[in-house]
């Protein structure tokens, strides 16, 4: 399977750069946004293409009512999946689309908190630090049952809510229905870029990558005024990917850390 919305030797050097990213912000572009997609549109691919201020993206919904939201790290041998291509072959044609999902160290572990199958395998992390992950306010992405949720790290602490998967990253791209307050509209830093948000049902999750490399302004913008999410979260840049079977879609990357994708229920 392949993909190639963006030129194979852009991508490339694209993921040479490291996980963790480092500036924000990116030139600003005037055209409106389009208009989201009916839910029910989705069910039998839940994977599309949008167009969002001049910008191309995929962006993958999930009725949690419909479909589990899982995150995968270590297969069976207690080894990282690494790739999308591993996990696809691992987990079979239940698999509905999957990407990476969170910032990982150089062993591939994941950077803050997370959670598979109800079992803690790291903890939350609230350091400060250089890059993405530690611009506060960062944040976690939960599931639990048939809900999930996007929260600023200090509120998930305080809610508890005990999921069943859950994975920490950063910086938050909305907050209760505002941009991050140090995302800028017009930086110069643009990347490849993939993240999650949750709409206030709190049953749909909404993932998406862009196509080509957007500002973090331009990308907080589609998941707050095109995807309808009050709430949601950076996932990573540069090492962006996307597995989409019904759009005959599986990215090549440098390894991977935590993955998070859609299966059947």
């Amino acid at each position: 399977m392949s993909r190639f919305p963006v030129p194979a030797l852009l991508r490339a050097a694209l993921l040479r750069a490291a996980c963790l990213g480092f500036a924000l912000g990116g030139p600003a572009l005037a055209a409106p946004a389009a208009a989201p997609a009916p839910t029910s549109a989705l069910t039998s691919a839940p994977c599309r293409a949008v167009q969002a201020e001049g910008e191309a993206y995929t962006v993958c919904t999930v009725d949690l009512r419909r479909e589990r939201v899982r995150l995968f790290w270590l297969g069976a041998d207690g080894l990282p999946y690494s790739s999308l291509s591993t996990l696809a072959e691992k987990q079979g044609a239940g698999l509905r689309f999957a990407m990476n999902a969170g910032m990982y160290d150089k062993g591939q572990a994941p950077v803050g908190l997370y959670i598979e199958d109800g079992r803690e395998l790291k903890g939350v992390s609230t350091a400060n630090g250089p890059g993405n992950f530690h611009l506060k306010p960062n944040g976690i992405f939960w599931v639990k049952g048939e809900r999930a949720g996007v929260m600023e790290t200090g509120r998930y602490l305080r809610s508890a809510p005990k999921p069943d998967f859950a994975t920490q990253s950063g910086p938050m791209l909305v907050v209760d229905g505002h941009i991050h307050p140090k995302i800028s509209a017009d930086g110069p830093s643009q990347k490849i870029r993939n993240g999650v948000g949750v709409r206030d049902d709190g049953r749909t999750a909404v993932f998406a990558i862009s196509e080509r490399p957007v500002s973090f302004g331009a990308f907080a913008r589609l998941f707050k005024d095109t995807l309808g999410c009050r709430n949601a979260l950076f996932l990573d840049g540069s090492v962006s990917s996307l597995y989409a079977p019904s759009m005959n879609r599986s990215d090549l990357s440098r390894p991977l850390g935590p993955m998070v994708g859609a299966v059947a229920r």
